[in-house]
């Protein structure tokens, strides 16, 4: 039951990650940086200590006592992640939310489960899973197995962002608002694949803080079993001011090199649903920690709860491109290729849990 719960959540948590992006779309007449930094004070700033404040009592008391080391590398991981959801917005922006976000994500998904467990193979930590407990149980084998077909689906899905774009230059279309740029989003996506996957490091980093609200809750709870689903809420607030330094600063950069500070009071765009907009994609986009929390607890920190977050993320985004029409005007085989992918990444995500089903 607490595998199906973990799976359940990070379902949850992927699909508010692979749709964060879809109010942008309904962003009028302001630039990138504008509604990204909008939505990113929401994301960053304004949702974290609510969730917090509503899920953990004296969550302020933890952060004070926790250690200036703890706090420190917590918040650089959240810079470094930072940078990583900075260029996922940028490829999302060149690629399309299909195509984006499968090749971020399934970069992410080789990092974040792949160089935790070789970290703690060197430093070993109670708890955690070394990249030699993969190779060597029949649980990690089926995980790795799991994270091959991901690569594999993300390969597919790659693919087929490389057909689309000869289609469409076949037919001399231009791709949704003439942003598709397959060079630049790939660069970009690259350099997103491999930052994201800080964020796992920030949890561990800041697992001390997490493990005191979950010690917390214990003790006012003493007749409940499990883990405290929301125990990371605190660690969150952490990590997000990470993220938010590393895209304030980037986007008041491109506000005044593009003159775009006027994007915010300018009354010829639709003022009040731009900022509705930007406000409800910042606080889906964190919605997928708070899911990724609650299944972690259920999971724990290690591969399986990273890959699966990953895949379901890419599915619902590439799901999200074929009702976008983003796919609009390209071959048939084209889309039977994306497709392909996308039933290769249910199948990872099926791998991937009856691999943590062996491992309870």
């Amino acid at each position: 039951m607490q595998a199906i719960l973990g799976v359940l959540f990070h379902f949850l948590g992927g699909f508010a990650s692979g749709s964060f992006y879809i109010p942008y779309k309904k962003v009028k007449g302001w630039s990138w940086e504008s509604y990204w930094i909008v939505g990113g004070l929401f994301s960053w700033l304004v949702v974290p200590p609510l969730a917090a404040y509503l899920t953990i009592p004296d969550f302020m008391e933890i952060l004070r006592g926790a250690s200036d080391t703890v706090l420190w590398v917590t918040f650089i991981f959240g810079v470094l992640w930072g940078i990583g959801g900075l260029t996922y917005g940028l490829g999302v922006r060149y690629l399309g939310v299909s195509l984006g976000s499968s090749i971020i994500l399934g970069l992410c998904s080789v990092f974040g489960a792949l160089i935790p467990s070789i970290y703690y193979y060197y430093v070993p930590s109670p708890g955690k899973d070394t990249i030699v407990d993969l190779f060597t149980n029949t649980w990690g084998q089926m995980v790795l197995l799991g994270l091959l077909i991901c690569v594999i689906g993300i390969v597919i899905c790659g693919w087929a962002g490389s057909m689309k774009d000869k289609d469409l230059k076949g037919a001399g279309a231009v791709a949704d608002d003439g942003e598709f740029k397959l060079g630049l989003g790939l660069f970009v996506s690259i350099i997103s694949g491999i930052l994201s996957a800080c964020f796992a490091f920030g949890i561990d980093s800041g697992k001390s803080m997490a493990e005191e609200a979950n010690s917390l809750w214990k003790s006012m709870n003493p007749m409940e079993s499990g883990e405290f689903l929301y125990q990371n809420n605190v660690t969150y607030i952490v990590i997000m001011l990470g993220g938010l330094a590393t895209n304030f600063l980037w986007c008041m950069y491109l506000n005044y090199r593009n003159n775009s500070f006027g994007d915010y009071t300018n009354s010829t765009t639709p003022l009040g649903a731009n900022y509705l907009f930007s406000a409800l994609a910042g606080t889906t986009w964190f919605l997928q920690f708070f899911f990724y929390g609650m299944g972690e607890s259920k999971l724990g920190n290690g591969p399986s709860s990273w890959i699966l977050h990953m895949a379901f993320i890419i599915l619902v985004a590439n799901t999200w491109g074929l009702i976008l029409n983003e796919w609009k005007g390209v071959k048939r085989k084209t889309l039977l290729t994306i497709l392909t992918g996308i039933l290769v990444i249910i199948l990872s995500v099926l791998v991937v849990g009856y691999g943590n089903y062996l491992h309870q």
